[in-house]
């Protein structure tokens, strides 16, 4: 019997510390007019000084394993997208796995930059619709605000911190995965980097000094990727799974720039309320972004479980993802 991916739990972590453009503008010279009318941003969280992606990306998952009523022992595989660990070597996906206690399950890190989320998410299913594994956890958790450059006012407001997760697990009836698109630009991948500070393979684009582990990002160039690519790879996913834009009933796309969602509308001609946006509290959160708009819009009853969701997002790389997903089955019909 064909087996589906059933999302049956989800959660999510920001950190409490809030940050607003008005505090921003008092350490660097900018404004809140300034940035909202550039990105649509108000405010985004900041992890502090005793937070680590370790501790955000281990309380999403706890949230996730609790609404599915799991115990992490019971879990087969455990992925964690991010691209900001706390470091090089454990990977994050490990000590996740220590501190949830799923001793002996497998894990491992993806780091697709802000696609990540949807390339975790993916290769979930895949698992799971093959029978490989019967309960798979996915988390994406970004500590970004550690790489932002005071020096360049272009980047320190646009990103926040935060986690979301969730468990797909094994199920019979029809729902899960109906077609995804998965892509990688590496000739641009210049135009977006955090550099490890030990090649000089990027000097000719790294505009300031000691540029080890900070954020560059050539705006204007990834802004025209983003604004094409999210068309371009929602239309290839309807494509393959034999729909329409009808057939989604809400749009969920990586939270990096208002502007940027708004022109991916006009080149879909999609209404912009069918897209899905909380960019103004969050900021851009990297992988954390589509599923942390996804716990937000579920624990808000926007989004029904058996909804049929797009998703899509794209990052550095440079890459880019889209999805189309019914997490759960929908409820039998009244008779």
């Amino acid at each position: 019997m064909k087996k589906y991916g059933k999302i049956s739990g989800w959660g999510a972590y920001t950190p409490a510390n809030v940050v607003t453009n008005h505090d921003l503008a008092e350490r660097y010279d900018t404004s809140h007019e300034w940035i909202v009318r550039r990105t649509g941003i108000v405010e985004r969280r900041f992890a502090g000084p005793d937070e680590t992606t370790h501790q955000m990306a281990v309380k999403a998952g706890q949230q996730a394993l609790e609404k599915a009523q799991l115990d992490a022992a019971e879990l087969d595989l455990i992925i964690v997208a991010t691209t900001s660990p706390d470091f090089m070597t454990p990977p994050l996906s490990s000590q996740v796995q220590a501190t949830l206690g799923a001793h002996g399950i497998p894990a491992f890190q993806l780091m697709t930059g802000c696609s990540g989320f949807l390339y975790a998410l993916t290769t979930a299913y895949q698992f799971v619709e093959s029978g490989a594994y019967g309960t798979v956890l996915v988390i994406a958790a970004e500590y970004l605000s550690r790489y932002l450059d005071a020096g360049d006012r272009s980047t320190v407001v646009l990103f926040g911190d935060g986690a979301g997760a969730v468990v797909v697990r094994a199920c019979e009836e029809p729902c899960g995965l109906k077609a995804f698109d998965l892509g990688s630009d590496g000739a641009n991948g210049h135009h977006l980097v955090i550099s490890m500070g030990e090649s000089n393979e990027l000097d000719t684009v790294w505009p300031h000094e000691g540029g080890k582990y900070q954020v560059y990002m050539n705006g204007r160039e990834v802004f025209r990727f983003a604004s094409r690519v999210i068309g371009e790879s929602c239309a290839r996913t309807l494509a393959q799974a034999g729909m329409t834009l009808d057939d989604v009933d809400w749009i969920l796309p990586h939270q990096a720039n208002l502007r940027i969602i708004q022109a991916a509308a006009r080149g879909m001609n999609v209404p912009i309320e069918k897209f899905l946006v909380n960019i103004e509290r969050y900021a851009n959160t990297s992988a954390a972004s589509v599923p942390l708009l996804l716990v937000e819009n579920l624990e808000n009853g926007k989004i029904n479980p058996s909804d049929t969701l797009l998703m899509v997002a794209f990052g550095a790389g440079l890459t880019w993802g889209s999805a189309i997903v019914q997490l759960q089955p929908a409820p039998p019909s009244s008779p």
